[in-house]
C-alpha cells in the first residue's frame, strides 16, 4: 500500500465502498440492504463533506481506497448539521418508515432521529470518529496510524476528548480500541462506547 493521505473529494466512492464492505460488524454487508450506499451516507461521507481536514484514507498501490478514518471535533454541532443540512438531501431516496421493522428501516430511522442532545458523553468527550479498514490492511498497524493522525489533529484544535460507539458484536474492534488506550464509557442503549481524554 502507498499509505495514509488526506481525503480528496474524489475519494467519496472509496469511502462508500469501504463502509459497506465492513458494515456488518467488520464484515462485508454488500447486498444486506436495498441500497448499499446507505451505510456510507450515514457513517462516512457526511464527515468528510463537513470537515475534510479530519478525514484520512489508506490508499493501495493501485490507487484504491482500502481504509479510512473520519471524525468531527464537535459532536453536537455535527449532529445538528446532519439533521438540518445533510440528511434532508436524501429524504426522497430514503423515506422515513412509519414502523421500522427491518434492518434497513431501522437504519433509516436512525438517520432521521439523529440530533444534538442524544449522546451522553459529549461533555468530556466532544469529538467522535468512525474508522473502517478492509481485511487487506489489517494487522499492519494502519489502524493505529489512522487513529493517531486524527488524535493529533484534534489535540491541535484543543479538543479535550473523543468518544466512539460500536456494535458489541465487533469484538476485534473492541480489543483494538483497548490496545490503543481507550476505555469503556456508559451508554444509554445496548451499544458499546469507548473514550479517550487528550492531555492539554
Amino acid at each position: 500500500m502507498t499509505g495514509i493521505r488526506p481525503f480528496r473529494d474524489e475519494d467519496r466512492a472509496g469511502l462508500l465502498d469501504v463502509c459497506v464492505r465492513t458494515a456488518d460488524s467488520g464484515k462485508d454487508a454488500t447486498g444486506v440492504l436495498g441500497d448499499d450506499e446507505l451505510w456510507g451516507l450515514i457513517f462516512a461521507v457526511p464527515y468528510a463533506v463537513r470537515d475534510p481536514r479530519l478525514t484520512w484514507v489508506v490508499e493501495a498501490d493501485d490507487g484504491r481506497v482500502i481504509g479510512y478514518v473520519v471524525g468531527t471535533d464537535d459532536t453536537e454541532a455535527f449532529e445538528q448539521w446532519f439533521r438540518d443540512e445533510w440528511w434532508p438531501q436524501f429524504t426522497d431516496r430514503f423515506p422515513r418508515p412509519a414502523e421500522p421493522r427491518t434492518r434497513e428501516e431501522k437504519l433509516v430511522e436512525y438517520a432521521y432521529a439523529r440530533a444534538p442532545g442524544r449522546e451522553p458523553n459529549v461533555g468530556d468527550y466532544p469529538a467522535h470518529l468512525h474508522i473502517d479498514l478492509l481485511p487487506e490492511t489489517q494487522g499492519q498497524g494502519v489502524g493505529r496510524m489512522l487513529i493517531e493522525t486524527l488524535f493529533a489533529a484534534l489535540r491541535g484544535r484543543g479538543v479535550p476528548g473523543l468518544h466512539l460507539g460500536m456494535n458489541p458484536d465487533n469484538v476485534n474492534a473492541a480489543r483494538f480500541y483497548e490496545r490503543i488506550g481507550m476505555h469503556r464509557l456508559p451508554t444509554a442503549d445496548d451499544g458499546m462506547s469507548y473514550g479517550v481524554r487528550f492531555e492539554p
